[in-house]
């Protein structure tokens, strides 16, 4: 599913799997808009980082929605909202977070994305933990069928 172009990344996917992202992102602009923008803020702090600079400018050359998303200029924090994703089996879900700066590693930012207890969306993510309990392991699944 993501670009085999690095580790895994939300920016590259966003803008170099950009079908995939739309399929799983119903607010695909919204949630475009915010990883340039975070992309912004993180060039201002690490002006010389070549992985950063590696990144912009692999986004800037394979897409255009990157392009001009980034010729906006558009910098902004994230600390908290709500992001909605589509998941295959459990259909849409809208789901809060908070960005949590990490104080031994000022680079560092926590993004945690928990349902209200109770809530629909709590249910439903109850519900794919479950089925994917049950689910076997594909490697697991290998190993008995050759045994």
């Amino acid at each position: 599913m993501f670009d085999t172009g690095g580790p895994v990344n939300s920016a590259r996917f966003v803008f170099l799997e950009e079908q995939a992202a739309r399929r799983m992102f119903p607010e695909w602009d919204r949630i475009a808009d915010d990883s340039v923008a975070i992309l912004r803020i993180e060039s201002g702090r690490h002006p010389d980082d070549p992985a950063l600079v590696a990144l912009i400018g692999r986004l800037a050359t394979r897409s255009q929605a990157f392009r001009t998303r980034w010729a906006a200029h558009d910098v902004k924090t994230h600390r908290a909202g709500t992001k909605v994703f589509r998941q295959p089996l459990i259909g849409e879900l809208t789901l809060p977070f908070e960005n949590l700066t990490v104080d031994a590693a000022a680079d560092q930012v926590l993004t945690v994305i928990a349902p209200q207890p109770g809530s629909p969306e709590h249910d439903a993510i109850q519900l794919l933990a479950r089925w994917n309990a049950h689910s076997p392991d594909p490697a697991e699944a290998e190993s008995s069928a050759n045994t």
